[in-house]
């Protein structure tokens, strides 16, 4: 009888083979762990941390050593779960807080949209999207690609860049972008960029035929339940919309979104960007192994541990704003504050050596796991600082702005720009909205309501 029942296997086997019959279903392993839904709703789905894995006293002694260091709401989902939340998170999590360079991640996501609607070529010269005249052959031959991967040969003054929009006069920051030098070809160097990124935005504009905010509210906001008045997303004094950074929206949305990309672009039953555009931007650039499409990749890079799987990425702004995604633990965190990581080489070990929060804070989540991720690698071990802030200052930059020096674009100052009148400064801030959050009584005052 065995003999027999081992040649009928075997004809089974030969059959599905071959396609004659077909072959059982397979029975999977019950998932032992809760899962959520994410909706438009103001609330999150939660479970409990035992429900996905983790033990509730140890993920809690986590969150509360992240309130310790400046974290002024912290948010750790699992499988979509809302499992762990900071003890400020109440007062905080509905109050628009600039994300400063995480906004970079959410110009990706818009170029995603408009490139899956067929509205943007990533490898297609910026040239095609400019007004005819503005920029030079050089300027106009970089790509939308070079631009999502900060590779566009641009001469940076980082820091210059920053300051004149955080005190707003900047008259139009993409055409400023165009008075730039190419330090190296296109697509050769990566050179983290401010103006970079304005300029992408300004070529998003270009491309789908409407304000960069307007279509990223109806494309991406409406379908996640981000409200109109939740954020403010500054302007230049030109109308257009910064890239680099200035997003100051709601934790709670800002949440949102990191859930929109570990779900691979999927919300409920909406396809709000597409996995395939996603899968793209999640690779590493030739140039930088550490880098994407605006979104930081790989364990050991930027903020992200090197005990962190592999597949860890993150959107990643000034003062440890950040939404660390690892999808092989199917988890998420989002947490927002002003630094809070310890140094003992004085302001530029700060600036430098932001990892020090990451770990601490990774090393005792991962603790709370049943069965922790990685073992303990024990306390942070400080660096010395290699940070030259002389490296990321160029005057030039700011002098531009008034229309003087050799980066200037002819045509464009303070007063005007390319014949266009512009706003006074700070005319595009609500009420209660300066730099850094968006605070008052005033009903026009954005915020989660």
């Amino acid at each position: 009888m065995g003999r027999l029942l081992g040649r009928l296997a075997g004809v089974t086997v030969f059959l599905v083979a071959i396609g004659i019959v077909s072959a059982p279903p397979v029975s999977a392993a019950p998932d032992e762990f809760a899962h959520c839904r994410v909706h438009s709703g103001r609330e999150f789905e939660r479970a409990e941390p035992e429900q996905e894995g983790l033990n509730t006293d140890r993920l809690a002694a986590a969150l509360d050593f992240a309130a310790g260091r400046n974290r002024l709401n912290v948010q750790v989902f699992r499988n979509n779960c809302l499992i762990g939340t900071g003890p400020a998170n109440d007062e905080t999590g509905r109050i628009p807080w600039n994300v400063w360079s995480a906004t970079k991640s959410v110009v990706s996501l818009i170029a995603g949209i408009a490139w899956d609607q067929g509205k943007l070529d990533i490898a297609a010269p910026i040239g095609g999207y400019l007004p005819p005249g503005l920029g030079d052959e050089a300027h106009r031959a970089i790509t939308v690609e070079n631009l999502l991967t900060e590779t566009s040969g641009l001469r940076i003054g980082l820091l210059n860049e920053g300051a004149t929009a955080v005190v707003p006069i900047d008259p139009n920051s993409a055409v400023q972008a165009l008075g730039l030098p190419l330090d190296t070809p296109p697509g050769s160097t990566f050179s983290y960029s401010q103006r970079n990124v304005d300029l992408l935005a300004y070529v998003l504009e270009q491309a789908v035929g409407e304000p960069l905010q307007q279509f990223a509210q109806r494309e991406l906001f409406d379908p996640l339940g981000i409200e109109r008045g939740d954020y403010y997303w500054a302007r230049d004094r030109s109308a257009h919309t910064y890239g680099y950074a200035h997003l100051l929206i709601p934790p709670d949305d800002l949440a949102k979104l990191g859930l929109l990309v570990s779900n691979d672009g999927r919300w409920g039953a909406a396809q709000v960007v597409s996995d395939e555009y996603l899968r793209q931007a999640r690779q590493p650039s030739p140039t930088n192994p550490c880098y994407g499409y605006l979104f930081w990749l790989g364990a050991g890079c930027v903020e992200m541990p090197e005990f962190l799987p592999p597949d860890t990425y993150e959107m990643s702004g000034l003062g440890l704003q950040n939404v660390f995604i690892i999808p092989s633990l199917d988890l998420t965190v989002m947490w927002t504050g002003f630094y809070g990581n310890h140094s003992e080489r004085g302001a530029l070990g700060t600036l430098q050596n932001s990892a020090e929060l990451t770990h601490e804070f990774f090393r005792r989540l991962f603790a709370a796991f049943d069965e922790p991720p990685a073992p303990d690698p024990g306390p942070y071990v400080e660096p010395p600082p290699e940070v030259n802030p002389g490296d990321y200052l160029d005057p030039n930059v700011t002098l531009a702005v008034f229309g003087i020096g050799p980066y200037a674009y002819p045509g464009c100052t303070v007063l005007s720009c390319l014949n266009t009148p512009l706003a006074p400064p700070f005319a595009d801030s609500p009420p209660g909205c300066l730099i850094l959050a968006c605070l008052g009584p005033d009903p026009r005052t954005p915020g989660i309501r």
